[in-house]
């Protein structure tokens, strides 16, 4: 199936079933979130690859994004909109078009999930990361549900929370099989210590 939907090009990533904190300062993104309030619409939040991401010139992002839903929202203090949204399903674009306005829409084909697999015994050590990067204060600010027993959610929730660059984390939202995107995290993981 395939829908219309609004694209927010951003230089971080959203994974289904992540939450992200946004400011909402310019036009086309305000009304933008009064649409989806308004006819419970939901946007895409898609990796900017280049270009700025005040939509000011040429914008290039991935082509993989993830829906994400309006869970929360209040007036910030510097009297900007603060959103907080979740991450729901992943979905692949096409028919990219620039409204009047500056917003971006495109044409989405949404993704199906492989089916989900319990943790294994060579996931332990991915799970201790897990639950020690939850400690930190940023990640416990995020309110993350515990982990289920799930390949799944602890490959999403390990390509949010780990640094890598945002081209690694696309691929891992890219990537269909819960089992490749642990592996693909544990092979990146070894990288880094070596």
């Amino acid at each position: 199936m395939s829908d219309r939907h609004a694209l927010f090009p951003l230089k971080s990533i959203l994974l289904p079933g992540c939450i992200m904190d946004l400011q909402i300062f310019e036009a086309r993104y305000l009304d933008m979130v009064s649409r989806c309030f308004k006819r419970d619409e939901r946007f895409l939040i898609m990796p900017l690859e280049s270009g700025p991401e005040s939509g000011l010139g040429d914008l290039r992002f991935a082509a993989v994004g993830c829906e994400a839903q309006i869970v929360d929202w209040q007036q910030r203090d510097n009297g900007l909109l603060g959103l907080r949204i979740q991450g729901r399903r992943r979905g692949r674009v096409s028919e990219v078009q620039v409204a009047a306005d500056g917003l971006v829409t495109a044409q989405v084909a949404w993704l199906d999930e492989q089916p989900d697999q319990a943790l294994q015994p060579e996931h332990d050590d991915l799970r201790a990361l897990h639950a020690a990067l939850l400690n930190h204060p940023i990640a416990e600010g995020l309110g993350l549900p515990a982990l289920a027993d799930s390949q799944q959610q602890l490959g999403y929730e390990l390509a949010f929370l780990l640094p890598f660059s945002l081209d690694q984390k696309s691929v891992l939202l890219a990537t269909e099989s819960p089992g490749v995107r642990l592996q693909q995290i544990t092979e990146w993981l070894e990288l880094l210590q070596a």
